[in-house]
């Protein structure tokens, strides 16, 4: 202080024609305070005239005490005069310009100091802290402003306490055991160095260690500390120092000062007119380029260097919740004490200590880990899996033996039996079997609008005209033995005009239901987000439920009828065995899709397809082996029983 006056004085651009001058008060108790305060306020007495200099009618200026409380009595005083007081009080409380109008400060208040270590613990993650402060003006305000910032910051304050180094000792040893039974690990401590020093001195002596300390302004600095007896426990404390000023000159004035240069003197000549004006707008640059200026609250500007001497401890009541889950509050307990709770499926968390999850967005689904969605599986039989290539190998081979049965009866279709069998149903059997293999690869691959209208309609017209031709030759072995009766001349009723009519016809119902279902509701591609939620099913809705099991029950219709004619003719002579092989074939085929239905309804996703394709191979194959593969054997395995000879032995009539 005496070095800034001298060089203000010896500055003649800082203050022009005045001179200022300094008295100095010891404050070794609160009672000096008070008295030096009105000592100040009610004038000052006559000192010994110098040359060029009088003296000021009362003090134009008082740098103040260091500390808030004595500060605030002071100020209280001394406003009432509008007499400045600065220096090194930071109570944020002494910004209340009605209480305090002629304060101001060289150093931020506390209330910045307060809401920066508040953003300090939130920084390194600590979310579960302790509080302790002095109990007076300093530190219950200056705490109470970290916990309102903290809590602000998220940070949650699991005890808040107070304490004078003038208190009992049971204040004292209460703290002592709030802190060793409490689970967070840093303390914020807003108090003076007095408090501090005799708070870790019995700490080390109940050896309470491991704490992270964050300190005011009032301590961390302290040197004196180091004396202490419990100094260790403060190694690596965190706070905040008012910045460093690099001072050119000051350090050759404080190595050549001398008390002899000083000679006592009580007062000081007239000092500045006006001044509760001119410290409201002062404003000037400093070293380093900072400008110095008080606020309407008589702050100056807030500036601190942090300090630190260690490495960063974790203080959390709980671990932050990773990726992929939500905090849960425990019931009872403060925010910051939290179970992490894995997101539902089709929810996620992409940040730490989320508190809530966030939905997937339509067609996206969450990952395993519940901290990405991604786009839903696409599910539909495709050719590429292995149900899908063996299905299809089962559909080929079908169509590959059909045309192989078909070559055979052509290239013997002049044998008896061929002819004694309808050799023109048989072609035509043959050939609506090879369509009905190859129908059921219509049912794999990827849905779209042609493929779902086609697979139905192929399906539906080309087992009509299977049944059709199987009821055909049914119809024909009834009417064979019939014509063998004497003087029976059946067989002009159902020749090979009415049998291929009887075809067509049978047909042309199957294809009229099929034009009206894709005319009114026809089959299209949908996907099926109901059935799975992971997943998205590719799949033919039928649209008109009717038209789908309008063409199964005719299907059915038809194969009931030929079942039923067939049955009756299973007991004509031997000659006529070919109703028994219809017989049975009809018989698989109406089990197949009996069980087809119920199967058909309860299978989920491709599944479905799959059943129906099973269905429509299973009795295709039927018809083929019980129906050709018996004549097969007989044409290229027993020659000699398909000449006409051997089957007049046998009383067989030819048709």
């Amino acid at each position: 202080m005496i070095f800034t006056i001298e060089e203000i004085n010896k500055n003649p651009n800082i203050l022009p024609n005045h001179t200022l001058g300094y008295e100095i008060f010891n404050a070794c108790g609160f009672s000096n305070i008070l008295q030096s305060a009105l000592s100040l306020s009610n004038g000052q007495d006559d000192v010994t005239d110098e040359i060029n200099c009088t003296k000021a009618d009362t003090v134009q200026a008082i740098i103040g005490h260091s500390g808030s409380t004595p500060t605030i009595g002071f100020a209280r005083i001394t406003g009432r005069f509008h007499i400045p007081i600065s220096h090194f009080a930071t109570c944020a409380c002494l910004s209340n310009r009605k209480e305090f109008p002629s304060f101001f400060r060289t150093i931020p208040s506390d209330y910045y100091q307060s809401r920066a270590l508040a953003q300090l613990v939130k920084h390194f993650g600590w979310t579960w802290v302790g509080a302790l402060s002095n109990d007076n003006d300093y530190g219950k305000t200056g705490i109470a402003t970290f916990i309102k910032a903290a809590q602000e910051e998220g940070v949650c304050i699991e005890y808040s306490e107070a304490f004078e180094s003038t208190g009992s000792k049971t204040s004292l040893t209460n703290i002592v055991d709030i802190i060793r039974t409490s689970s967070s690990k840093v303390i914020m401590a807003f108090m003076s160095h007095r408090e501090i020093k005799i708070l870790v001195d019995e700490l080390y002596m109940q050896n309470i260690t491991g704490l992270q300390w964050i300190g005011s302004d009032a301590w961390i600095t302290d040197d004196s500390l180091a004396d202490s007896q419990g100094h260790s426990l403060l190694i690596g404390s965190i706070g905040f120092s008012v910045r460093n000023a690099q001072i050119p000159g000051l350090g050759p004035f404080l190595q050549d000062i001398n008390p002899s240069q000083f000679p006592k003197s009580m007062f000081l000549k007239e000092f500045w007119e006006n001044v509760v004006h001119y410290l409201q707008t002062v404003n000037f640059s400093m070293n380093r380029g900072e400008t110095l200026f008080f606020d309407s609250e008589g702050n100056s500007p807030a500036r601190y260097e942090l300090v630190n001497l260690r490495k960063v401890p974790v203080s959390v009541c709980s671990e932050s919740c990773p990726l992929g889950t939500r905090k849960a509050v425990q019931q009872g307990r403060p925010i910051c004490c939290f179970d992490c709770i894995p997101c539902p499926s089709g929810e996620i968390s992409n940040t730490t200590d989320a508190s809530d999850c966030v939905k997937c967005p339509f067609g996206y689904w969450s990952n395993s880990r519940g901290d990405e969605c991604i786009i839903k599986t696409v599910e539909f039989l495709s050719f590429t899996e292995i149900m899908g290539i063996i299905l299809m190998m089962f559909g080929l081979l079908g169509a590959f033996l059909t045309m192989f049965i078909f070559v055979v009866f052509f290239h013997h279709r002049d044998t008896p039996i061929v002819k004694a069998n309808n050799s023109e149903l048989s072609f035509l059997l043959l050939f609506s079997l090879t369509l009905c293999f190859l129908c059921s690869l219509t049912f794999i691959g990827r849905p779209t609008e042609w493929s779902c209208m086609l697979r139905h309609t192929a399906f539906g017209i080309t087992f009509v005209l299977c049944i059709s031709c199987v009821l055909g030759k049914t119809i024909v072995v009834l009417m064979a033995f019939r014509a063998t009766l004497p003087g029976s001349n059946v067989m002009k009723w159902f020749g090979p005009l009415q049998q291929r009519i009887s075809v067509v016809s049978f047909t042309l119902v199957q294809v009229l239901i099929c034009i009206l279902w894709l005319t009114l509701s026809p089959p299209f591609p949908y996907m099926n987000m109901n059935y799975y939620r992971e997943k998205i099913i590719l799949e033919c809705r039928l649209g008109s439920a009717v038209g789908f099991w309008a063409v199964l029950a005719y299907i059915g219709l038809l194969a009931v009828l030929c079942f039923i004619l067939a049955f009756l003719a299973r007991k004509l002579p031997d000659n006529f065995n070919e109703a028994k092989f219809i017989t049975f074939s009809m018989l698989i085929f109406c089990s197949v899709w009996i069980a087809f239905i119920p199967a058909y309804l309860s299978t989920p996703g491709k599944l479905t397809v799959a059943v129906e394709i099973f269905a429509i191979l299973a009795s295709s194959y039927s018809l083929l082996i019980c129906i050709f593969i018996p004549k097969c054997y007989v044409i290229l395995l027993r020659p000699d029983a398909n000449t006409k000879k051997a089957f007049i032995k046998k009383n067989v009539t030819l048709t």
